[in-house]
């Protein structure tokens, strides 16, 4: 078994084989009306109904050493999106695909936190209708973002259960459908800094679990693995870890997930493509387990990292077709343990 005390080293931005001075890119790319340009100087329209009105969905997919993760979930997810917003993007999804791809290149960045945006657009002065609107793309790359820092990684993050503030219903936001409807989420992340965590968790309003500010929430009890199932995004990093926990005989439970549960879990982690698995430590103060991560989080935390590698996921990035030659950074591995996909280990208190 692994030791989950053991120092993280979580990979760094490609800044060691960047030349600001000679690539305009080399913090970031973005598209925008149509042409790429550099991240620093990506702009929209301040009566864009997506800056106005938070009227769009978007979607953010990770490149992990030069390739990408999950692509076509992330963009049939964005596609989903799209539907139920009745937004029609302006471009093919195999245009969107190959935008997102091009972004990439043009940064160089070989670990980067991609995001494709479709918003309602800008409308003619006076116009509320948003039938009467354009919808539009844009998109970037940028570095890879952590929710967790290296330190919180190795030692777990601290929770806090969100009192003051519930998760906005379902019924008035769709959680499945990404947006940028953060004003319960930033109050809540204010809640908890004055508090002493590092970060929240959720509630509907009557006692069960939802999700956090950009992650889902799990809980390891009595050998199970338990998720919410509604009131949640359903995330690509989340339905990773469910799949890698079912296909090596660990029970998980999608369902209801109560305040008092998670209080007496095993283990609590958090999941996300900015960060994938995050082991936590504390909630409201008090120890999980042994208020260091996990075995059932260190194994599926490896196991997620280790699925980067799998080529039904992993998607290459042509550097070449960006004109810029293929980049080679040193590759940056994320730690894993000595555990065997298929020895599972066993939690306990």
């Amino acid at each position: 078994m692994s030791d989950p005390s053991r120092t993280l080293k979580p990979p760094s931005t490609d800044d060691h084989f960047q030349d600001k001075a000679r690539d305009p890119f080399s913090s970031g790319c973005a598209w925008i009306h149509d042409e790429f340009v550099p991240i620093s100087e990506a702009r929209i329209p301040i009566t864009d109904m997506g800056f106005t009105r938070s009227d769009l969905t978007y979607d953010v997919v990770s490149v992990w050493n030069g390739c990408f993760f999950r692509l076509d979930d992330h963009l049939s997810r964005l596609q989903r999106g799209c539907e139920k917003l009745r937004l029609v993007p302006p471009i093919s999804l195999d245009e969107i695909r190959d935008i997102l791809i091009t972004t990439v290149a043009l940064s160089g960045l070989h670990q980067a936190y991609v995001e494709a945006i479709v918003t309602r657009g800008v409308p003619e002065p006076g116009v509320r209708d948003p039938r009467r609107v354009s919808p539009q793309f844009y998109a970037y790359a940028i570095p890879y973002v952590w929710i967790a820092s290296e330190e919180d990684q190795a030692r777990g993050v601290s929770l806090a259960l969100a009192c003051d503030t519930d998760r906005i219903p379902a019924r008035s936001i769709d959680p499945t459908v990404k947006n940028f409807h953060w004003g319960d989420l930033t109050r809540a992340l204010f809640e908890a800094y004055d508090r002493g965590a590092s970060l929240p968790v959720l509630t509907d309003g009557t006692g069960k679990i939802t999700e956090g500010p950009g992650y889902n929430v799990f809980a390891v009890a009595d050998g199970r693995l338990y998720t919410p199932a509604t009131g949640v995004l359903e995330g690509i990093t989340r339905k990773s870890v469910i799949e890698l926990a079912r296909l090596n005989d660990i029970e998980v439970i999608v369902g209801d997930v109560t305040v008092e549960l998670l209080r007496v879990a095993d283990e609590i982690f958090l999941t996300s493509t900015a960060g994938g698995v995050m082991p936590a430590s504390t909630l409201d103060g008090m120890p999980i387990g042994t208020r260091r991560p996990g075995p059932v989080t260190t194994w599926l935390r490896d196991g997620y990292w280790q699925l980067h590698n799998d080529k039904r996921f992993a998607l290459p990035v042509d550097y070449h077709r960006a004109g810029l030659g293929v980049r080679r950074p040193v590759a940056e591995q994320p730690p894993r343990s000595s555990d065997r996909l298929h020895e599972p280990p066993q939690s306990g208190r």
